[in-house]
């Protein structure tokens, strides 16, 4: 079936947005109408005129969506696709780590639940949690959640204190520093590009860190003619498209695989998002109230980006 060909129709005949993450397999990535990440997924989610949003990407990123849209049809190829970032953060166990700090200003991921971004003072994203976190009044505590590893580097580069939750993401937490290592050997030349939410043993040998959009961009400006990168491999897709010329080397994790993939996004498949249109379902809900609450501290990060 050319499932393509099938999309744009009915996409049309929905007027229908498709948004699509840099971490889905390149077939979602060229059929969508705009691929970006978390935080100009959310700026496009917010000003589309669309009547029906079709997210591919992530449960944590439709709900975003359905937040910021809640009178809009929301659908998610997958409703399985989740992220192991939320799903270790449950709203219960966070509801009372942040009873032991009352007085705290919550600073959380954009990867969480709507249940705990309705706890937070506002929500940041890898693009801008530096800048966010920056403009927290300095008489605040801060609690940042749920990447400890982004949020380590945050409080490096905004000289701010933060009480962490100790989440990660399964992908890039898995990252070989000794595999890099070796490809830097193999490829003298080339430079590392890395994720914030690799791990400290990761980002000491990175040339740059930066978000999926500004890694992106780092290796359409830098001079440089190879990169390795150090987060999930379907990025390599833009990069490759955007500098044809240039060679970029996926960073293996530590499971013997050559490169790293979130399994969450690969449940999102070409089939599964031309039979969500044509079905329309999978739908993403929210309980009544929850939105309104999440709604808060979202508006107040796309004010302070």
């Amino acid at each position: 079936m050319d499932f393509e060909s099938k999309i744009r129709s009915l996409k049309k005949d929905l007027n229908a947005v498709i948004l699509a993450h840099y971490y889905q397999e390149s077939e979602i990535q060229d059929v969508a109408d705009f691929v970006g990440d978390s935080l100009a997924l959310a700026q496009q989610a917010e000003k589309t005129k669309a009547d029906v949003i079709v997210f591919c990407g992530v449960h944590f990123m439709a709900e975003t969506a359905k937040i910021l849209n809640p009178h809009k049809l929301v659908l998610l190829p997958d409703l399985a696709a989740g992220c192991s970032l939320s799903d270790r953060c449950p709203p219960d166990k966070f509801k009372a780590f942040k009873a032991l700090h009352p007085d705290h200003f919550v600073a959380t991921y954009v990867n969480s639940s709507a249940a705990v971004k309705a706890m937070s003072d506002v929500i940041v994203t890898s693009s801008n949690a530096v800048k966010i976190v920056a403009k927290v009044p300095k008489d605040r505590k801060i609690i940042f959640a749920p990447d400890q590893h982004l949020g380590r580097w945050v409080a490096r580069q905004t000289g701010r204190e933060m009480v962490l939750w100790p989440g990660s993401c399964m992908v890039h937490e898995i990252f070989s520093e000794k595999a890099i290592v070796q490809l830097k050997v193999a490829h003298p030349g080339a430079k590392v590009i890395a994720h914030p939410e690799c791990e400290e043993a990761v980002l000491r040998h990175a040339d740059f860190i930066g978000s999926t959009k500004q890694l992106l961009e780092f290796t359409q400006k830098d001079a440089a003619t190879s990169f390795i990168v150090a987060t999930e491999s379907g990025i390599l897709h833009q990069m490759q498209k955007a500098s044809p010329s240039k060679q970029f080397i996926p960073a293996p994790p530590d499971n013997g695989c050559a490169c790293n993939e979130c399994p969450h996004m690969r449940l999102n498949t070409m089939e599964k998002l031309y039979r969500c249109m044509r079905d329309k379902t999978p739908r993403l809900e929210l309980p009544p109230g929850l939105g309104e609450a999440a709604l808060k501290p979202l508006k107040l990060m796309l004010e302070w980006s």
